[in-house]
């Protein structure tokens, strides 16, 4: 038989904390321990970016600046590089399901600072990470270009912000040691911490897997810097912009506003660029979701100036040519949305393993539905839900009358296929928990739960809202009372699952 895995997905900023946020200290490797306790082999997060405006993760101010929020502050202190009470005597939020990003906008770096202040600078370990990393470098001159901007986009600067050159780099190098150097230690300071983390995962048997945005943020460095890499007219503003089109689920399109890239000049340098994010991406991940990847086939192209994402049009992609070298790379394609005959050709030409939903089958009685899980095959990771969806016991929950019916006839249908028992009066937790078991049941290669999905956490669990901007998209965590009071029984549930279904274990 051939290899099934399962997994969790749970971002880095979703595990408990002290303060405010997840990060890649002990409860990280409490969460790892539970993953093995449960039998399952796959962490899976989203991407590790820094964030910006709008705390999204798929809108970075840079393609390799990594999350100083997630860097541990207990660690710190056991580094004596912080004092205890220097950590908590700041009130870090007032909800311990919500990241509060104003608070950690106000307040991490501060605290960081003061550990940066007391690090030696001139440790041989240091000078050999700034010497054989010039891409968190890069970062750092970014950071400090908008701290001395006073955080205003590219757009809003004064003209000699604007547009990277030579001469200015120098100058902010000069002018701006110190903080440039705080900056990269930052970098410094989460890869030991993540390396550390990963080590541990690997050593009890748990892979991670991490998420590639298919697209940077307009006020990134790499859009100022590098900025042959994009569709930009001659003042550096994009000429079209990326999106969806409207559809039964908004009116409008989703008016995601990055910059499309060019691809002629990508295809110029022979994807020079594209490869390295690539490569990069796997040192830190065993597995690697590509976000999009229908847009490498066919991109929805709007407009800059547009307020709608309604007069878009769809532009032909790189396709196969990007990845004809990388067929045997662990990448995961996100194959949903919009697909069409020349996508599904790219797909299967690259061989990679797409992705299945259950919640997303039951609305079709046909048996032979692709999107039940009963007719899934090896080549697909499957989810109860995703970070952008609705999560399962909401979903369960918003369901009307009418859906509710025609829900349940396919859930028991689905059920006695895979023998799993089934009763016509589940409440909504343990009907979550049925689409959680099918999940596992089916033929996919991997199948993966968000932890809301497995605690049967309503709508407070969302995780975000696509194209939306709100204090509740990216912010939820789960509490560490809420997690120690149920992570026996659910890891007793999961690892029965995981036998059951002959997912890998060990």
């Amino acid at each position: 038989m051939k290899l099934r895995e399962s997994g969790i997905l749970l971002h880095i900023s979703s595990l408990p904390s002290k303060y405010g946020i997840g990060s890649l200290g002990k409860e990280a490797y409490e969460f790892v321990d539970f993953l093995k306790e449960a039998g399952c082999n796959i962490w899976q997060i989203l991407p590790l970016n820094v964030t910006s405006y709008g705390d999204s993760p798929y809108q970075s101010p840079s393609n390799y600046g990594l999350n100083y929020y997630f860097i541990d502050l207990e660690t710190l202190i056991n580094k004596k590089l912080l004092k205890k009470e220097e950590v908590e005597s700041i009130k870090w939020g007032n909800n311990d399901e919500r990241v509060d990003y104003g608070i950690l906008f106000n307040n991490r770096l501060k605290v960081l600072r003061k550990a940066f202040n007391r690090f030696d600078k001139t440790s041989s370990e240091f000078k050999e990470f700034i010497l054989n990393n010039p891409c968190y470098k890069d970062f750092a001159l970014f950071m400090v270009l908008k701290d001395i901007n006073f955080l205003k986009p590219r757009y809003q600067r004064d003209k000699k912000y604007k547009t990277y050159s030579l001469e200015l780099e120098k100058e902010l190098i000069q002018s701006n040691k110190e903080d440039i150097l705080f900056y990269i230690w930052t970098q410094y300071e989460f890869l030991n911490e993540y390396n550390s983390l990963k080590e541990y995962a690997h050593k009890n048997k748990v892979k991670i897997m991490g998420d590639l945005p298919i697209y940077v943020a307009f006020d990134s460095l790499e859009v100022w810097k590098y900025p042959s890499l994009f569709e930009l007219d001659s003042n550096h503003y994009p000429v079209n912009v990326a999106g969806c089109p409207p559809d039964m689920f908004s009116e409008d399109g989703q008016l995601w506003g990055n910059p499309l890239y060019n691809w002629e000049y990508h295809k110029a340098t022979n994807y020079k660029w594209r490869n390295e994010r690539i490569n990069n991406s796997l040192k830190f991940f065993d597995y690697l979701r590509i976000d999009h990847f229908r847009g490498f086939s066919g991109y929805y192209s709007i407009p800059f100036k547009d307020t709608t994402a309604r007069n878009g049009k769809w532009v032909k992609g790189p396709g196969f040519d990007l990845f004809k070298d990388k067929l045997d790379y662990p990448i995961i394609a996100e194959d949903l949305g919009m697909i069409d005959d020349d996508f599904l050709n790219f797909f299967n030409k690259c061989g990679y393993p797409g992705m299945k939903i259950v919640t997303q089958c039951f609305d079709d009685k046909d048996i032979k539905n692709i999107r039940r899980p009963s007719n899934y095959t090896y080549n697909y990771f499957s989810y109860s839900g995703t970070h952008d969806s609705k999560t399962t016991r909401q979903f369960v929950d918003d369901l009307s009358k009418e859906e509710k019916k025609l829900f349940l006839e396919i859930l028991e249908d689905e059920c006695k296929k895979f023998r799993i028992p089934f009763v016509k009066d589940l409440d909504n937790k343990e009907l979550t928990l049925k689409i959680c078991e099918l999940n596992l049941a089916s033929q996919s290669k991997a199948a993966i739960l968000p932890l809301q999905d497995l605690f049967a956490i309503g709508k407070e669990g969302r995780m975000n809202f696509p194209s939306t901007l709100g204090s509740s998209n990216w912010s939820w965590r789960i509490t560490k009372k809420l997690f120690d009071k149920n992570k026996k029984v659910i890891a007793s549930m999961l690892l029965r699952w995981n036998d059951n279904y002959q997912r890998e274990n060990d």
